[in-house]
């Protein structure tokens, strides 16, 4: 990835020499380094507000409030994971923070979750206990990273940042479309995921 941007940005500044057109490269790439430290400024902002949120929210014990709540999907979703265990509290957290377009909140509880799905699958090996082989992803790491990637989101927090970031005369008209087409995609992960699931275990 890093040979690919600095071979984009090599062929625009040779382009822009070959065609005299190096002012108008020099103006971009300032224009465009003004416009990505302010994008950041205001995306801090709006981070440091809904990360608070979610700390505020941790702390009071509205997570761990829902986490319970979320009992029965995690049993559809994964059949051998306990609810109440670490994992299973970390997805939790993660499909939340996700539902809510916390993404930055959302990536370290899952990689905590990939984290202690792969302890629990040593541990059975260790125990003897029927388990994939080392290295191997285990039908829980499939189905969380799948849904994970497709969550479903109803406030998409950093889409609506960018269009206040850029001036839109109305930032939230995203919320409807974003809620339909990450559904849409949701529903398709989930049905994909039980069928590949049921799959595995008759084949």
């Amino acid at each position: 990835m890093t040979y690919l941007w600095s071979g984009m940005i090599l062929v625009g500044i040779i382009y822009g020499l070959l065609t005299g057109n190096l002012k108008a490269v020099t103006e971009a790439v300032v224009s465009s380094s003004r416009e990505s430290v302010n994008l950041c400024i205001s995306m801090a902002g709006i981070v440091g507000m809904w990360t608070g949120l979610m700390k505020i929210a941790e702390g009071s014990g509205l997570i761990e409030g829902l986490s319970g709540k979320m009992g029965p999907v995690l049993r559809f979703l994964f059949p051998g994971l306990d609810p109440d265990s670490r994992a299973g509290r970390y997805i939790s957290v993660n499909f939340l923070s996700n539902i809510l377009g916390l993404g930055w909140a959302a990536t370290p509880a899952g990689l905590k979750a990939m984290e202690n799905l792969a302890e629990a699958e040593e541990e059975k090996r260790i125990s003897g206990i029927q388990a994939a082989p080392a290295g191997t992803a285990t039908d829980e790491m499939c189905t969380f990273l799948i849904i994970n990637i497709s969550s479903l989101q109803l406030i998409p927090v950093n889409i609506i940042a960018y269009r206040v970031q850029y001036g839109s005369a109305n930032p939230t008209a995203v919320i409807g479309p974003a809620i339909a087409a990450t559904a849409v995609s949701t529903g398709a992960a989930v049905i994909f995921c039980r069928i590949m699931n049921r799959k595995g275990r008759t084949g």
